[in-house]
């Protein structure tokens, strides 16, 4: 199944024209997406420019915002009732708490609401009038690569969507929206907060997760055979060969980049890869099914992260010391410590 890719041509800033736009949160994407949009505008001509206003608390953000000359005000609320368009760019797990008490009751009909991230739409957590729009655009790299490709007037991988239709323009908006931050200069994939979720969801906790066990269990096979710490950590990853080949993945393509590597190599890693046991494939991939299914789609995973949210005494905080202390105890994790300790890494 294929996606549809739209590009600069199949979009216009047409619908921008005289609009308030508002970004709530100024972090990561936040100060991105906003400086990219008011440059985009710069070179624009409407008949009335567009406005923006930044919203964060008064942080090292808001400094930032302050810095780059954009219009900025601590008071959500007040922001979100000028909103035209709306861009949700704060942590997902603060999102519903401030957009259903703060911003709901006082966002105009009509308005168009901008994720980044499908996580809170997917799963219903945001309550939105029926005659607003909500779109998602959603960059997918950090936000400080998303600025520096857009003033070197390249663009960068995206994700978009028309989740909800209350004026009839809700693609039109997400199109919009997405080349005024640059998205569209090397194609903007038509995806869903579904989809968004489930891929990022299920690489977090299924994906990546086989990955830190398969190296840790790696690590101490190894080391049983005689390997010394530090020889296994920088063979492994502290020599960042790992990310390098990551790079080649997306430069040349998931199996070609071997043409970088060895003969040995390459022909140890085909090898290997066409003939591993199936006895483990077969397992690994009803985990698999069980995570995207089970987990992430029937939002069983949400409603675990929400509890541990709302737990007063605990907190997520409290949940993560405890799982870092405990992913801490592997072989490679304090083979690793007393690497970097003797090396001063």
């Amino acid at each position: 199944m294929s996606a549809q890719i739209y590009y600069e041509k199949d979009a216009t800033l047409d619908l921008l024209d005289g609009k308030k736009v508002v970004f709530i949160g100024y972090g990561n994407q936040g100060r991105a997406q906003c400086l990219n949009l008011r440059d985009t505008i710069a070179q624009h001509q409407f008949q009335q420019p567009p406005k923006i206003l930044a919203s964060s608390l008064n942080d090292k953000y808001a400094a930032t915002c302050r810095e780059d000359g954009v219009d900025f005000t601590t008071d959500f609320r007040n922001a979100a009732s000028q909103a035209n368009v709306l861009f949700l760019l704060i942590p997902d797990h603060f999102q519903p708490g401030l957009f259903n008490d703060q911003l709901a009751p006082v966002l105009q009909k009509g308005a168009v609401i901008v994720v980044a991230s499908g996580y809170n739409y997917f799963y219903k957590k945001l309550k939105i009038d029926s005659t607003q729009d909500v779109v998602m655009v959603a960059p997918r790299m950090i936000g400080t690569s998303v600025r520096s490709l857009f003033v070197k007037g390249q663009g960068f991988p995206c994700f978009i969507s028309a989740e909800q239709d209350g004026t009839g323009k809700a693609h039109e908006w997400s199109l919009t929206l997405a080349k005024g931050i640059g998205a569209l200069r090397k194609g903007a994939i038509k995806s869903s907060c579904r989809e968004e979720t489930l891929i990022d969801l299920f690489a977090e906790q299924a994906l990546f997760p086989t990955i830190i066990t398969v190296f840790e269990q790696a690590y101490t096979v190894l080391k049983n055979l005689g390997c010394s710490d530090e020889a296994l950590c920088f063979e492994l990853f502290l020599s960042k060969e790992p990310a390098e080949i990551f790079e080649k993945m997306a430069d040349d393509g998931f199996v070609r980049q071997l043409v970088h590597h060895s003969t040995v190599s390459q022909y140890g890693q085909l090898k290997g890869a066409l003939n591993f046991p199936q006895d483990i494939i077969r397992p690994l991939v009803k985990e698999f099914s069980r995570v995207a299914e089970q987990r992430v789609l029937d939002g069983k995973f949400a409603e675990e992260f929400t509890s541990i949210e709302e737990n007063d005494t605990n907190g997520v905080q409290v949940e993560l010391d405890r799982l870092y202390k405990q992913a801490e105890q592997s072989d490679l994790a304090k083979g690793e410590a007393k690497v970097r300790s003797r090396l001063g890494l």
